[in-house]
């Protein structure tokens, strides 16, 4: 009987706490760059709350304060960093024959 109940008891494990990202004279807006960016992932993504760490009010605020930085162009909407490039031009009319008249 004593090694079940053993089986059930959880480890008393000490974690560090982590401290919240957002501190409390931090506020959340769209022109406070440094604080967004935080929440942005390398492709230009927002990163979920879970991933953040955030309360569902904080995702929020941060989400909309993305998505106005998005439309004043203080952020880009998609972070690319390979540009595509064309090795030869392929028009539709290569294929085409041309009319003598």
């Amino acid at each position: 009987m004593a090694k079940s109940k053993r089986l059930f008891l959880k480890s008393k494990r000490s974690f560090r706490r982590r401290l919240p990202p957002i501190q409390s004279g931090d506020r959340i807006d769209y022109r406070n760059m440094s604080l967004i960016s935080r929440f942005i992932s390398e492709q230009g993504k927002i990163l979920s709350r879970r991933v953040n760490r955030l309360t569902l009010k904080q995702q929020r605020s941060i989400t909309i304060a993305i998505k106005q930085a998005r439309i004043l162009s203080l952020l880009p909407f998609l972070n690319n960093e390979k540009q595509f490039e064309r090795t030869e031009s392929t028009s539709r009319t290569t294929g085409l024959r041309t009319r003598n008249k």
